[in-house]
């Protein structure tokens, strides 16, 4: 097999990615602070930050102090360089948010999608692209300063083909190019990801996963999936479906899981099933708010009291399955059912997990909730593209031309007015 060479340009690429990723993740640093994190040499620090402030990808954002010298320059990636949007497509709903460098939310669309709970592959990308204008439109960002659409979805996302192919067996969608679709509607670049991924990259970046090298992010809502961290990076699998935590057997023969098989983890856990055993127990009509007004009643009725020990039983023994797996350092529990499990139970799902998993691995692992919310999956969609900017040290790629900021936009589009 052929090696290539690296380059002088391909240096200047890694080490100008080296810089940016510092700054974006341990946030406001001095010049001589990058050079001691990322040990590359000052002025190879001053040429390169240099680059980025002129290109408005980095700022000045205050000073700090020196042992007995001039203040030194706080840096910063710049929060208006670029914009980046989200989306979550569940079973029920389309939610699509904007963001900027800073992670602040600058527009919210989310529509409705109508029953069977098989979504149209059609109508989402449909709503994608409506909701992509609309928080583009509230936030009055133009379509050159957005840097990418990061967009979340149940199943697994093959990217082998270059452009994603979506396959979900609970949802129908067998072989759905989402990627090339919604690509026919914009000229945005788009990014297209399993949901439990996404929300673990944002947990590992910003919320319960920070820090941690090994970790599983897990998700308990509609549907049931894990986000596996090895090593600071996530794991995908030799075919991208690494992570079908929900698909793995907890009872042989068990209940029929949406997914066609028996027994699977997402049939005694997933939400509608918990609903389910809740109105069977309870006499009051199944529906998504089920579990959140039982929740509410203190102290918890008796026969919803035992569905919701089973419940706990079944996701403490599910998360055992994992530690004994991976032997992770955390475990964050995240997603509306899980989190509305975890803030009641977390210490009853704790207890089931170390009751199944082996002793050891379990008292080196944490289990902790997710920090983002249980609605994380559009925000941490958004962090797709930010990954891809790091990646290049916002220098152009091969199939696209560097990101134009917010500035760059305005004065290109003052030369084209005159």
């Amino acid at each position: 097999m052929e090696t290539r060479r690296t380059t002088v340009r391909d240096v200047r690429r890694a080490n100008r990615a080296s810089l940016l990723t510092d700054l974006f993740h341990g946030g406001r640093q001095s010049r001589q602070q990058l050079g001691d994190t990322t040990a590359l040499s000052q002025a190879s620090v001053s040429n390169l930050i240099g680059e980025m402030i002129d290109e408005g990808l980095v700022e000045e954002a205050g000073l700090v102090g020196s042992d007995g010298g001039r203040p030194r320059s706080l840096l910063r990636v710049a929060p208006d360089f670029g914009y980046v949007a989200g989306a979550d497509v569940s079973e029920t709903r389309v939610l699509v948010e904007l963001y900027d460098l800073a992670m602040s939310r600058l527009g919210v669309a989310q529509y409705a999608l109508p029953a069977p709970k098989q979504p149209d592959p059609c109508l989402a990308a449909e709503k994608l692209l409506e909701g992509l204008a609309a928080v583009m439109a509230e936030a009055g960002v133009a379509r050159a300063e957005v840097l990418g659409f990061g967009v979340g979805v149940a199943g697994v996302v093959d990217q082998s083909g270059g452009a994603p192919v979506v396959h979900s067996q609970p949802t129908g969608w067998d072989a759905v190019p989402l990627g090339a679709m919604l690509r026919d509607g914009t000229d945005v670049p788009i990014h297209v990801e399993n949901g439990a991924k996404a929300v673990g990259q944002a947990e590992m970046w910003f919320g319960a996963g920070r820090g941690a090298r090994h970790a599983v992010i897990v998700l308990v809502g509609e549907g049931v999936g894990a986000a596996v961290v090895m090593d600071g990076r996530g794991y995908r699998g030799a075919h991208s479906n690494a992570g079908e935590w929900g698909h793995t057997t907890l009872v042989y023969d068990g209940d029929l899981c949406r997914c066609g098989a028996r027994g699977c983890l997402e049939a005694y856990i997933g939400a509608d099933r918990i609903a389910a055993r809740l109105a069977e127990a309870t006499g009051l009509a199944a529906g998504p708010d089920l579990l959140t007004r039982v929740l509410a009643d203190e102290p918890l009725a008796g026969a919803a009291a035992e569905v919701l020990r089973r419940t706990v039983g079944y996701l403490g023994a599910g998360i055992a399955g994992l530690i004994n797996l991976f032997s992770p350092e955390r475990i964050v529990l995240g997603g509306r059912v899980g989190l509305a499990l975890g803030e009641r139970f977390l210490t009853g799902i704790r207890e089931a997990a170390a009751r199944n998993a082996l002793r050891h691995p379990y008292s080196r692992t944490r289990i902790d909730l997710c920090q983002l919310g249980p609605d994380a999956v559009a925000m941490g969609a958004a962090t797709l593209p930010i990954a891809r900017l790091l990646a290049d040290g916002g220098l152009p790629t091969a199939t696209g031309p560097a990101p134009m900021s917010r500035a760059a936009h305005r004065r290109a589009a003052a030369r084209d007015r005159t």
